[in-house]
């Protein structure tokens, strides 16, 4: 029989899981573990002091109502925190000289780190260390530039951002070990790992962090075969401190690197170290990777990066311009935005390529000189039409601005140029009419149905209307 407490706790999930995403359910409230119930008090017992935290500032109304469902008015949560894992910083590490080498140790230098092939390491200086070193100085390979301050932050990555600079705050000492980082490309995930590197480096100048490309580890293992110093090449990484492995998907399908990287994997977990992995699909839908690797990689928080909502699209390319020291229009900042819409490295891209075609050719940053730019960029790289786009389409078109599409007004022209958006966004993109009602001033799918029909209706009997939705027409699909 389950106890109080228990049942209180389980009752109350089924609610929450009601009540927030799958993925937000299964991070958030399967690792609490319900402890007692006194004087109308449930404890429960959260992984860290991070874990609560989320919780109070997120979730926060959600439980007072379900507790307060389960227990009365009087209703009470208390929390108990795991007290965070405590490791030695003193390891001893053995590392063995391959059998072929016959030197002694005398003619090795004991003050820096060998390379095992020569200076052709795959972008990574010395490798491997040498025997008996106990400490060693690793280039991280961090780009400095890549750090939190510019990391800008929406609703896409807000998890995945909060969880990464609390692992930088506390590296290996959270309940998020490891650390799994997936989306499309161009989403920000390298530049996330890169700033939690900067961010446990700038908080702990002592620890050993390294980046690197799965397709680097790869090399170097086989770098290491060919040379007979796999020992070396092991005990390099089970030094590290901080491991940022970027595109762990990669290792499809190769059986001995990703044994290998277990071990260095087990190894780092059990001494306390902390693993980042960043991968183009979430851990369930990797193929080619062995099982147990997979399951090691749900051991800690997997999150994802999703595509950027305009205002986060607008802060991103107005973040770039404030680094750099430079001016653009808010129209023309607005349009790329509203331009491209899946790809931040895209985004970013097309800002450059205008800023450049302005420079050299000495002309003003123009809305004129951005759809120049825009349409040549936007058709070399498949652009996918969305809500966003659609609706400043329209609204440049009827010269209307967005927020007033998105506004409750009843005036007739505003009715009209949201019922156009919508039975475009309807035509033209993959979403449910209720996300389409959502961006089109929160309106229910009825409303959105209804709309379309009218438009329907209007384009059969109004030749006025059906020119209008004909232009407009040629103008979303350019």
């Amino acid at each position: 029989m389950p106890n109080i407490h228990e049942t209180v706790w389980k009752n109350c999930l089924e609610v929450i899981r009601d009540n927030i995403t799958f993925q937000a359910f299964k991070t958030w409230f399967e690792p609490i573990i319900p402890v007692q119930i006194k004087n109308s008090v449930l404890t429960i017992q959260v992984p860290s002091q991070f874990f609560y935290e989320w919780i109070e500032e997120h979730y926060i109304d959600l439980l007072k109502k379900t507790i307060r469902k389960e227990l009365g008015v009087s209703g009470k949560l208390e929390y108990r925190i795991v007290m965070e894992r405590n490791f030695s910083t003193q390891e001893a590490y053995t590392v063995n000289l391959p059998t072929t080498n016959k030197k002694s140790l005398k003619n090795y230098p004991t003050n820096m780190p060998i390379e095992i092939n020569q200076g052709k390491s795959n972008g990574i200086p010395n490798p491997f260390i040498i025997p008996g070193l106990k400490k060693i100085k690793v280039n991280s390979q961090l780009n400095e530039a890549k750090s939190f301050d510019n990391f800008i932050e929406g609703d896409c990555n807000r998890l995945a951002r909060s969880a990464g600079f609390a692992v930088g705050q506390n590296p290996g000492r959270t309940s998020f070990n490891p650390f799994f980082v997936y989306s499309n490309n161009g989403l920000g995930k390298s530049h996330l790992l890169q700033a939690i590197g900067i961010e446990v480096k700038n908080n702990f100048p002592e620890k050993t962090v390294l980046y690197v490309r799965a397709e680097q580890f790869i090399n170097q293992f086989i770098d290491s075969v060919k040379n007979n110093s796999q020992n070396d090449f092991i005990h390099f990484y089970q030094m590290i401190d901080v491991l940022l492995m970027d595109d762990i998907h990669d290792l499809a399908n190769k059986e001995k690197t990703q044994d290998i990287f277990f071990h260095i994997f087990n190894h780092l977990h059990q001494h306390g170290k902390q693993l980042v992995i960043t991968s183009d699909k979430a851990p369930v839908e990797l193929e080619g990777i062995k099982p147990r690797l997979l399951s090691r990689f749900k051991w800690g928080l997997a999150a994802d990066l999703q595509t950027p909502d305009l205002e986060t699209r607008i802060a991103i390319l107005r973040s770039k311009l404030y680094k750099d020291g430079l001016e653009m229009p808010d129209e023309v900042v607005e349009y790329l935005a509203y331009s491209i819409t899946t790809n931040i490295r895209e985004l970013e891209g097309a800002l450059i390529s205008i800023l450049a075609q302005a420079s050299l050719n000495k002309k003003p940053i123009t809305l004129d000189l951005a759809r120049q730019m825009i349409d040549k960029f936007v058709k070399n790289t498949s652009r996918e039409i969305s809500i966003d786009y659609i609706q400043k389409v329209v609204s440049d078109y009827f010269n209307i601005p967005v927020d007033m599409i998105n506004s409750k007004t009843r005036k007739r022209e505003i009715v009209q140029a949201r019922q156009i958006a919508m039975y475009f966004s309807k035509k033209y993109t993959k979403s449910s009419l209720a996300t389409i009602g959502i961006h089109c001033g929160n309106k229910d799918h009825a409303t959105v149905l209804h709309a379309c029909r009218t438009v329907n209706n209007l384009i059969d009997t109004d030749k006025e209307f059906r020119v209008y939705v004909d232009e407009l027409e040629k103008k979303i699909k350019i």
